[in-house]
């Protein structure tokens, strides 16, 4: 399952808006994708570094139209916390020196709303 598979769509509410000084965004998700997964789609498509993701499965609503009555698919949504703060990583190599890796990650996801 690639990245754009298992990211359907930011979800944004009153409440995400908020959640987004903290470093906490919120996607919709494909229903069978597990937090892993999310977590290195949202680290691969926004070159962002996740400490956690949490989800939450929701279940689809009953709805009627006239006689007719059906149901809503369920579908699953992740709330993803960021790393504002990312510090620079150093590990040492096989012949005992330092050696920090060159990649810079963002510090917030700047595509996440499309109406600003």
């Amino acid at each position: 399952m690639t990245a754009h598979d298992v990211i359907i769509a930011p979800i944004i509410t009153e409440k995400s808006n908020l959640d987004m000084n903290e470093g906490k965004y919120t996607f919709r998700v494909n229903k069978d994708s597990s937090k892993t997964e999310i977590k290195k789609a949202v680290e691969e498509l926004f070159n962002v570094k996740v400490v956690a993701v949490n989800t939450v499965s929701m279940p689809g609503k009953e709805k009627r139209m006239g006689v007719h009555s059906g149901k809503t698919p369920d579908w699953k949504k992740a709330i993803v916390k960021i790393d504002r703060d990312p510090a620079d990583v150093a590990y040492l190599d096989k012949g005992g020196k330092e050696v920090k890796p060159s990649k810079k990650y963002n510090t917030e996801i700047a595509d996440f709303n499309p109406q600003v």
